[in-house]
């Protein structure tokens, strides 16, 4: 939830690091389900980090094992372990002045719903679920005022919950997403831009959404994003980035649309050395878990999201953070059509640095789901402390 102060410094002037966290925690429902069931454990989580600076470029890799042990479940004779495998990879590259890519990759299988960010689930699931979303984009300066930004996003989902009605069902996929930005450089600090996104929905699992219902590639869909924006530097310690437009959807098996604003908004405000608070609304169509009932499908939802943060440093060794976030989300078609929820979920977290090599910490998560569908609403609490060494 927050950095540690000196080990960012300690990892930068280093080829590479290796660090490892032992935590105690308290998870009062690890399932995120309406019926809570709550345990004590453990979490073990080591990380081997790697950043190779060249002349031209910058190679870096970084990955995190966790091992998370719940009492409770031992004790009920189920599996006690979850496993999780985190890798991110990016290459940095300059061909000269005005000529400059970057590509990124993040890979991650899990259980647990909170760390399989983009996938769609709400609630735990066994098995080696995956997530991998990989970028690339290449950055022009035609002239001094004159630049453009191709780029291309791939995201891959897949559950290991089959059958009808599963995860697999429901959200495994493949989305691809190409954009292309012009940008006009309007003064030294402020940036303007128009640009247009084009994105290809996959549903891969081919299993039926509900009993009697069509199968998963039912729900594929194009969409075509129509944006115009604007990059400020208001200060040199505020930043403001601005993306306005339209999202439509066409659901090409089914013969439905979805028309909705396509938003982007952030603002990050550094206040003091280590110091800084960022805000920013999201809105956007994405996939949802939500198959809906014989009376139709429920092709996807349009989410608002609303997230803030603050890290602040006390002393040169002791940094608090604060993290929120609100998202409401309405379904498009079938039963569910116009229902919605709104998720919640909030983050504390202190961290004490003793060295360059030790550091400790305590935190609290808060997630509530409050939903109109039955079967869904849940709250969740989460504590921690915990011992990092790194090297």
């Amino acid at each position: 939830a927050a950095d540690v102060s000196g080990l960012n410094e300690l990892q930068a002037s280093k080829m590479w690091s290796v660090s490892g966290t032992l935590r105690g925690f308290y998870d009062d429902n690890y399932n995120a389900t309406p019926t809570k069931n709550g345990s004590f454990g453990f979490e073990v989580s080591p990380s081997v980090n790697l950043n190779v600076p060249l002349q031209q470029t910058t190679i870096g890799l970084k990955y995190t094992y966790g091992l998370y042990y719940y009492e409770n479940r031992d004790h009920l004779g189920q599996n006690p372990i979850d496993q999780t495998h985190n890798v991110d990879l990016w290459l940095d590259h300059a061909f000269n002045e005005r000529w400059q890519t970057k590509v990124e990759d993040n890979f991650v299988s899990a259980q647990d719903p909170a760390l399989l960010t983009g996938g769609g689930a709400t609630q735990r699931s066994e098995g080696n679920n995956i997530v991998n979303t990989g970028s690339a984009k290449l950055d022009t300066d035609w002239t001094t005022l004159l630049s453009t930004e191709l780029g291309y996003k791939n995201t891959f989902v897949d559950y290991s919950a089959s059958g009808t009605g599963s995860y697999s069902a429901t959200l495994d996929r493949d989305q691809n997403l190409i954009w292309l930005n012009l940008l006009w450089k309007l003064q030294q600090d402020m940036t303007a831009f128009v640009g247009y996104q084009f994105g290809q929905v996959n549903y891969t699992a081919d299993e039926p959404l509900f009993t009697g219902g069509p199968t998963s590639s039912y729900r594929d869909y194009r969409s075509h994003y129509g944006y115009v924006g604007l990059q400020y530097n208001v200060l040199a310690n505020l930043s403001v980035l601005g993306k306005v437009g339209v999202q439509y959807s066409d659901f090409y098996n089914s013969d439905y649309t979805v028309t909705s604003p396509y938003v982007d908004i952030s603002a990050t405000y550094t206040y003091a050395k280590g110091s800084y608070a960022q805000i920013g609304f999201t809105q956007n169509q994405a996939s949802t878990d939500v198959a809906g009932l014989a009376g139709g499908v429920t092709q996807n939802q349009s989410v608002s999201t609303l997230y803030g943060s603050i890290n602040h440093q006390i002393t040169p060794k002791l940094i608090a953070s604060l993290v929120g976030s609100w998202a409401y989300s309405a379904f498009n078609g079938g039963t569910y059509n116009n229902e919605s929820e709104n998720d919640y979920g909030l983050g504390v977290n202190l961290s004490y640095s003793f060295n360059q090599f030790i550091s400790a910490d305590v935190g609290y998560n808060y997630d509530r789901l409050d939903s109109d569908i039955g079967g869904r609403s849940y709250s969740r609490n989460r504590g921690y402390i915990g011992v990092t060494a790194t090297y």
